[in-house]
């Protein structure tokens, strides 16, 4: 296993806006970024955190990613929205479309977004979260699919044909630990065999391919031309296609090329069907008397989907984050190419204040 360093969460976000900064990203939509990530890697979801810096700061100068771009609005109605990102960052795409929706949803009782240019827009349970802590429940789907290729393969078949392809849902719960559905379709997200790979260490079994269609665990033989496997087999599969269709309602398909996909978000007003207090207390007293039951032999407990997002929040905001120092390094080599330090002195008052 490679080498990793602990940080605290307020240097990690710092240090993620002033590279994103210096590549002239404007300095709100850099903070977005910079949370977003940072919180990705709070909930254990190391995939989705600081170790795509690298990869966006490429995208940006490669002109595949416009740092300045602010999402449009394009058309509305009292419950729908359509947001085109204007290929900038998703992050600051999604959070802004979900603020709207949650907005829209407080009026209208719910409100459906689709999205379009708006590239990766981070861990989805972000979004989710966002909806179920504004008294919503929140849901965010991304799906791609096409006859011409992909990552993952699909039940039964020889080569890969879809993306990963994830869900997340998140219902309030009245406090400070909602109640948090996030996972790819594929076995395991993309992301998770590239934070594999910076680590040196090799994935679960029954996860991936090689290109000739044989089990693997190595990283190299997924980047050598391997694909993903979905979960579930035939249920995870659907799911993956159902992704897709969704994302398909923003219009982004093609007939020739037999594909579609694209980003989805819903946010429901629970108050249009029921008083949210009361909804949120029989949600807590329901999810607390699914995990009284008895742990079976070789578990500790039960838990409840957003338990684990938590605890792994509150154990790092003590003690720390392990980035690989792969990463690391790559990073600081950026800082480096742009010209700017990325030494703890990075950290602004406001960094320190955003994680206590």
């Amino acid at each position: 296993m490679g080498t990793t360093h602990a940080f605290q969460a307020s240097y990690l976000h710092a240090m993620t806006r002033e590279v994103l900064i210096a590549s002239d990203t404007p300095r709100h939509i850099a903070e977005n970024v910079a949370e977003i990530l940072v919180n990705a890697n709070l909930a254990g979801h190391d995939s989705h955190g600081v170790i795509r810096i690298p990869s966006y700061l490429q995208s940006i100068i490669d002109g595949r990613t416009q740092p300045v771009a602010e999402p449009e609005f394009v058309s509305e109605t009292a419950n729908t929205l359509r947001v085109d990102g204007g290929s900038g960052f998703g992050h600051h795409t999604a959070r802004k479309a979900m603020e709207r929706a949650i907005e829209k949803a407080k009026e209208a009782d719910s409100c459906s977004v689709t999205l379009v240019h708006t590239g990766h827009i981070g861990r989805l349970g972000e979004y989710a979260e966002q909806a179920a802590q504004a008294g919503c429940i929140g849901i965010t789907t991304n799906g791609s699919g096409s006859q011409d290729g992909g990552n993952i393969v699909p039940f039964g078949g020889a080569r890969g044909a879809l993306g990963t392809n994830p869900i997340s849902v998140g219902i309030p719960t009245g406090d400070d630990t909602p109640f948090i559905i996030d996972f790819a379709t594929s076995m395991i997200a993309g992301g998770k065999i590239l934070f594999a790979q910076s680590r040196g260490v090799d994935l679960p079994e029954d996860c991936i391919v090689d290109k000739h269609g044989n089990p693997s665990v190595k990283t190299a033989d997924f980047y050598d031309g391997g694909f993903l496997l979905p979960f579930g087999k035939h249920k995870g599969y659907a799911f993956s296609l159902l992704m897709c269709l969704l994302g398909g309602l923003s219009g982004n398909f093609d007939l020739e090329r037999g594909a579609m996909g694209g980003q989805f978000m819903l946010a429901l007003n629970v108050s249009a069907f029921t008083p949210l207090e009361a909804y949120q207390e029989g949600v807590r007293a329901f999810l607390d008397g699914i995990k009284s039951i008895p742990a079976a032999p070789g578990f500790d407990e039960v838990l409840v989907p957003g338990d684990f997002e938590h605890r792994s929040r509150l154990q790092r905001l003590a003690h720390g984050v392990d980035i690989p120092d792969t990463t690391y390094q790559e990073i600081l080599e950026w800082g480096e190419k742009l010209g700017v330090s990325l030494s703890e002195e990075v950290v602004e008052a406001a960094d320190v204040e955003r994680y206590e």
